[in-house]
């Protein structure tokens, strides 16, 4: 996002410690909370664009003194005066705050690892958070701190070296791994630092120039060597995993942080149970293809029905206006035109394709299949796994009614919430889509309900795959084989999805939002629309307007439940009874 340029004064300003951010004005003609909330996202994006490098413990710092800031400015605020979208707007921030604290102190964690992997750090963040606040370099002194630099590079590389004689532990390849990433970061950081001054000063262009050269290549050089021989991947490597678990108290925090009042164990439960109902239905849409109970024969003839080598464009067209047409005339969701006409469709790179081997959505469908430049074995893998039941299911999962309408929607109402973005909301609302368009009767043929119970399972095991490795029940090896054998994974595409959700690219709790978000989604839709105080486009049309939000919150919004400043989740939405749609059952066979 580009901000517009702002006076020195104001950069200075914003960048000094200890200085509280001015108050909204009281003539803004916004609702309070919401002039609030788009004073903070205007200030953190500022605060942000200075303190560029989220790796410096300076940018942390600033970041923590700027959330202790507007935590004393929210409190301040006086709840009971606050009307119900303004009480709403209260705890959304409140809760952006808490997230973002806990979201530095993860930072601060993986630092505190990383660290003594990279001891020329520190040096190479001083050099920028000088250049930060205007300081006029000594060529002479900044080149012996780049050699310097350089000197503790070369020797923390020779100290890895004489300890690889033991094969590094699993700890230490995940971090080699992530301070190589970080490497990259820093390599592309001090290159900044230097073209700041380099030919604008004479006598820091004669003194430095050449040690930077050297010190750059050396950076290079070892991430490189962090990556290939302490990580162990090489560069071409496409089936190495390479994570740590978090453990259950952090993903019991980020649990807390989402509003989901359910411990990890009992999110597995669940989704085993939805696991089981899944391949039950599978067995009965495999009886109707003739496959009897083996609805993995079932499903291997589904993976056969591909479009031809460049026809893929076409095929996403067709199913994209089939679900448009299937929510407008039955009243779903509003659907103005110009959302309709203003999606678009690229086709996903290779490299993309090793982390989503399927296509993703939002305003620009990206489409997943084989090019020229794959493997034989690579681009059968990648048209089985992007087969035409398999995206009958999921193209309105990324367009519309889905990611393309909630971008489409969010950008209109409230906007200001964006800030209060969450895998539950939007991937959650997302699969609901799926299993509205299931209980619905979409899917007409036994061959489409394989492809739509695929991505039903494998919802289900990324819950059971994800919060397993990070509760260390389960390696990444195992969370591959377990995809392949129970859900029914092309290998490669299993190996992508494992990859990320243990590399660090995803929150540990990215792969469970899905189903978990969704269940959410279809409990509140027993209480509101089974119960005939909304209709179904009410409903959706509600969720929508109100933006996004943690779930919980949605529900007190639209049920008019009590609010107050020390708001607590105790939405139990995983026990409603069987004749409550949660239970993810069908017409059919209940």
């Amino acid at each position: 996002m580009r901000l517009p340029i702002l006076p020195c004064c104001a950069l200075l300003l914003s960048s000094l410690p200890g200085v509280l951010l001015a108050a909204v004005p009281a003539s803004s003609g916004l609702p309070p909370l919401q002039a609030l909330i788009e004073r903070y996202s205007a200030d953190r994006n500022l605060l942000t664009t200075v303190y560029s490098d989220p790796l410096a413990p300076s940018s942390r710092e600033r970041l923590a003194l700027f959330h202790r800031e507007w935590r004393n400015k929210l409190e301040a605020v006086n709840f009971k005066t606050l009307d119900r979208e303004g009480q709403i707007d209260y705890l959304l921030l409140q809760n952006q705050l808490t997230r973002a604290e806990h979201a530095l102190q993860i930072q601060a964690s993986q630092w505190e690892a990383e660290a003594p992997l990279l001891p020329f750090a520190a040096d190479l963040f001083a050099l920028e958070d000088a250049r930060r606040t205007f300081h006029t370099p000594s060529g002479e002194e900044a080149a012996g701190q780049l050699n310097a630099m350089q000197e503790k590079l070369e020797r923390q590389q020779k100290q890895l070296e004489s300890s690889l004689a033991t094969a590094p532990s699993p700890a230490l390849r995940a971090t080699a791994w992530h301070a190589a990433d970080d490497l990259d970061s820093m390599r592309e950081q001090l290159g900044k630092w230097f073209n700041f001054y380099n030919g604008y000063d004479p006598q820091f262009s004669w003194w430095v120039a050449a040690p930077y050269r050297s010190l750059d290549a050396k950076m290079k050089t070892y991430a490189g060597f962090l990556r290939e021989k302490v990580a162990g991947i090489a560069e071409n490597d496409k089936t190495t995993l390479v994570g740590v678990p978090v453990g259950r108290a952090a993903l019991q925090d980020q649990l807390r942080d989402e509003m989901i009042p359910y411990s990890p164990e009992e999110l597995i439960a669940m989704a085993r149970t939805q696991m089981a109902w899944c391949q039950q239905e599978m067995i009965r849409a495999s009886r109707e293809m003739g496959y009897g109970d083996d609805w993995r024969k079932a499903l291997e003839k589904v993976k056969q029905m591909y479009v031809e080598p460049g026809r893929q464009p076409e095929l996403i067209r067709d199913l994209a206006r089939e679900s448009e047409e299937y929510v407008i005339a039955n009243h779903l969701v509003t659907v103005d035109d110009l959302a309709r006409a203003s999606w678009r469709m690229e086709m996903m790179t290779p490299q993309q394709q090793l982390v989503n081997p399927f296509f993703t959505g939002g305003d620009t469908i990206s489409v997943s299949y084989p090019t020229d430049t794959m493997s034989y074995a690579q681009r059968r893998m990648s048209m089985r796994g992007n087969n035409i039941p398999f995206s009958h299911a999921t193209v309105f999962h990324e367009l519309i009614p889905g990611h393309w309408l909630q971008e489409y929607s969010t950008a209109r109402y409230r906007p200001y919430r964006q800030l209060f973005g969450t895998g539950f909301w939007i991937e959650g609302n997302a699969l609901y889509w799926e299993m509205v368009f299931w209980d619905r009767g979409f899917h007409h043929t036994p061959e489409q309900r394989v492809g739509a119970l695929f991505w039903r399972m494998h919802r289900c095991a990324r819950i059971v795959f994800s919060l397993s490795f990070h509760l260390g029940q389960m390696s990444a090896q195992q969370a591959v084989d377990y995809l392949i054998a129970e859900v029914g994974h092309e290998p490669d595409n299993a190996v992508a999805e494992v990859r990320r959700s243990i590399n660090g690219s995803y929150d540990p709790l990215y792969q469970s939002a899905y189903l978990i978000g969704a269940m959410q989604f279809r409990a509140l839709r027993h209480e509101l629309v089974d119960s005939h105080r909304m209709s179904e486009c009410q409903f959706h049309d509600a969720i929508l307007q109100e933006n996004m939000m943690p779930i919980e919150l949605l529900r007190a919004l639209l049920e008019e439940k009590p609010l107050s400043p020390n708001y607590k989740p105790e939405w139990r939405f995983l026990e409603l009874s069987d004749s409550g749609t949660p239970a993810l059952h069908t017409k059919e066979s209940q």
